[in-house]
């Protein structure tokens, strides 16, 4: 048998392509087609088949059209010359009398990836909006928007938005909701589909007709619709209605996001819409899907934050099963917190007893902490539960426990007696850096209430040399200066010989200063340092009682249904922050993901010196700002010189490294050469929050000479190409291993 991806199987395939017996019999030319796809398919070059299965696609067989289609699609980009042919085909099987053939024949050139197919896609799309069959419409509205992204930053046709507008009033219901998918891509830039009166109404009213994903859609289209009087609101609410009952989540979620964008001046309302969506809410808790059941969990925390208790009656939904998967089991357990009440207190409680034995050491400590948030409101349970699992005397439930005491002392001050009596005994269990650290804060901040306190803290300054934790030693440094305080004649000794190791032999630099500066703080006599470590704190049950406040539905009303919950605010704020914007085809040389793998190339020491700080005067680098060569190239001819300067260097230049340390500093690479080049060189681009320019050229003309670094600005600014040449030099200095 020949191999599969060698010659003698291509010309094997182009015999049997080309043979007119196979060609006369349907079913030998369909499985012949059928051989080259199934090459195709598994990584074999097909691509010299070209013109024999372009003729292929002239066979009135339909399937057989389908996969030649599929080979055309995907050998286009290798043979942009023959796709031609397959396009002049294809162009007369858009006016062949079957539906199928008329839309498959418009997906397959829409689906076609090489220069100036624009200009054969046009007439047939506008045919195919006009056809009588609905099939062939859906396949020529989707292909509108192909052809638009495909002319890139080109103008768009305005007769064909007009004609996408007015098939939004076409019979078929998926037509309509393609219109709403095309005009919003085609119309990104200008803010996406307009939804007026009239085109609203008529959505409303069509809604019946479509399926739970064309109903999502809509129903998400709908939210740009402002009704102009109070009538015309409650008319649209009472037409949503029932689509609090769908049975698909996604439309129920869609439907209670529009109704609370609608009412968001009437409380009263939003508020029963909530009560209405709490069934579908927990059929999707506990449905098999484990995605929907997060998301759904998700959903349910954002509820309770304006609604406290409002699910708190069906607060055993929110029990975990064994089968579940961890990140599940963290969602429930934190709503369980959220649920507790005088009336369930107890049970919940058993449950997350019964979590805190679990065989996940993480699951565990999720459900310790978890009953330590709860101490806040019920203290007394909790701490008798939180110290009978000290007894078990194992490390990770040890650890999180003692945790759970330190944030609980913190904030019910009443307690402490409790937790130090429950203390003696910890410090065999404890081997991790948080534990250590929450037991050592613990001994150091009510060491006068635990009679082996001075004791415990000597053990861990007697191991301090193989301590692996900085954190720790410097946890340890601020207990023993505060427990000298009210018991000076059993820490003298131990806290002079801890100062000495810090300031003498310690190599680390944060936990050596911490050691001078308690040094110095008791040569400045006892009265000073009672005044620094122990003077007024803040009231920490203020925080407490602000975190409890309940949250106006309209402060995340915008965020519901949509992944802000899942991330959480903070972190999708983040995230699109720094989405990089929609590339073009044309992609820069050097815009690749590959900086985000390569962080660890640049040494941890070096990660905080490459910042750049956002102070006053400082400079504030946007990142994800991205220009392609011909931009750089025509910006940089059109730019004068602004500075030039020479930099040391010394050793060979290592790409990944420096190009992953220009992006800490949202610096982008434009285009590099490759190492070991002579000369080797960079070109770079970056831009301020002004919307400055910076382009910059390094040049290296040999290694272990100097860099030639040259500086063009958009704008005149002396102050921000200073900062930047800055920020530069820092950058290079440290990926060459010099100081800046």
């Amino acid at each position: 048998m020949p191999y599969l991806g060698g010659e003698e199987a291509v010309r094997e395939l182009r015999r049997a392509l080309a043979n007119p017996h196979v060609q006369a019999d349907p079913l030998r030319y369909r499985a012949a087609v059928l051989r080259v796809i199934r090459h195709m398919a598994q990584g074999a070059d097909v691509s010299g088949l070209f013109p024999e299965m372009v003729k292929a696609s002239a066979a009135a067989d339909v399937v057989q059209k389908k996969l030649v289609s599929l080979y055309v699609r995907a050998q286009a980009p290798r043979q942009p010359q023959l796709a031609l042919l397959a396009v002049n085909t294809l162009r007369k099987d858009c006016a062949h009398p079957s539906p199928a053939v008329r839309g498959l024949a418009l997906r397959s050139m829409c689906g076609l990836r090489m220069p100036g197919i624009q200009e054969y896609l046009q007439q047939p799309l506008l045919s195919g909006l006009r056809d009588k069959a609905s099939y062939v419409r859906r396949a020529a509205v989707l292909g509108c928007a192909k052809m638009v992204k495909l002319q890139g930053d080109a103008e768009v046709d305005g007769a064909l938005v007009n004609e996408l507008y007015s098939l939004l009033r076409d019979q078929d219901p998926i037509v309509v909701v393609n219109c709403l998918r095309a005009l919003e891509e085609i119309l990104k830039k200008e803010g996406g589909v307009v939804i007026n009166k009239p085109i609203a109404h008529h959505l409303l009213n069509r809604m019946a007709d479509l399926d739970q994903w064309g109903q999502s859609e809509v129903l998400t289209f709908l939210l740009r619709y402002k009704p102009r009087s109070e009538e015309e609101l409650f008319d649209i609410l009472n037409l949503l209605d029932g689509y609090l009952k769908s049975s698909s989540p996604s439309v129920v979620m869609a439907a209670t996001k529009l109704f609370l964008a609608l009412a968001r001046e009437y409380p009263h309302v939003q508020a029963d819409v909530l009560v209405r969506v709490k069934g579908p809410l927990l059929s999707a808790c506990t449905s098999e899907s484990r995605e929907l059941c997060f998301t759904a969990l998700c959903h349910v925390r954002q509820i309770l934050g304006s609604l406290p208790g409002h699910f708190s009656s069906h607060y055993k939904k929110f029990f975990c099963s064994y089968s579940e998967p961890h990140y599940i089991k963290c969602q429930k357990m934190e709503v369980l917190c959220e649920l507790v009440n005088d009336e369930n207190v107890q049970q919940v409680l058993e449950e997350l007893k019964g979590y805190c034995t679990d065989v996940s050491a993480e699951l565990a400590q999720g459900a310790i902490f978890a009953i330590g948030n709860i101490a806040r409101t019920y203290t007394e349970q909790c701490v008798g539960i939180l110290t009978e699992l000290l007894g078990l005397q194992q490390e990770h439930i040890t650890s999180a426990v003692v945790q759970a005491f330190r944030d609980l002392v913190w904030l019910c001050p009443q307690c402490t007696d409790a937790v130090c009596r429950a203390l003696p005994g910890c410090e065999d269990a404890i081997q991790d850096s948080e534990g250590k650290q929450a037991l050592i804060w613990l001994l150091g901040a009510h060491g006068e209430k635990v009679p082996n306190a001075p004791y415990v803290l000597e053990e861990f300054v007697e191991n301090v040399k193989s301590e692996m934790f900085p954190a720790v030693k410097m946890e340890l440094l601020t207990a023993l200066v505060r427990l000298f305080l009210s018991r000076p004649a059993e820490c003298q000794d131990t806290l002079g010989r801890l100062l000495y190791y810090c300031i003498e032999e310690e190599m680390d630099m944060a936990v050596r200063d911490r050691g001078l500066f308690y040094y110095r703080l008791l040569q400045s006599g006892v009265e000073e340092v009672k005044r620094v470590l122990c003077s007024p704190k803040s009231d920490p049950s203020l925080g407490l009682l602000e975190d409890q406040t309940e949250r106006p539905v309209n402060t995340w009303a915008s965020e519901f249904n949509t992944l802000a919950p899942v991330y959480g605010r903070e972190r999708w704020a983040l995230v699109t922050a720094h989405q990089p914007a929609e590339r073009s085809y044309a992609c820069s040389p050097c815009t690749d993901s590959r900086n985000r793998d390569t962080e660890s190339l640049i040494p941890e020491e070096n990660k905080e010196v490459l910042k750049v700080h956002p102070d006053t005067g400082s400079l504030t680098l946007i990142p994800d700002v991205y220009l392609t060569a011909e931009q750089f190239e025509k910006t940089w001819l059109s730019l004068d010189m602004s500075c030039r300067l020479s930099l040391p260097w010394c050793g060979t230049v290592h790409l990944d490294t420096i190009q992953t340390a220009l992006h800490v500093v949202h610096i982008q690479t434009i285009a590099m050469s490759k190492a070991g080049v002579q000369p080797w060189k960079a070109y770079l681009s970056a831009q301020d929050d002004t919307g400055c320019l910076f382009l910059t050229e390094l040049l290296l003309e040999a290694a272990d000479s100097e860099m030639q670094v040259s500086v063009k600005q958009s704008e005149a600014k002396p102050e921000a190409l200073q900062a930047f040449i800055s920020a530069l030099r820092t950058v290079l200095g440290a990926v060459a291993g010099l100081g800046s």
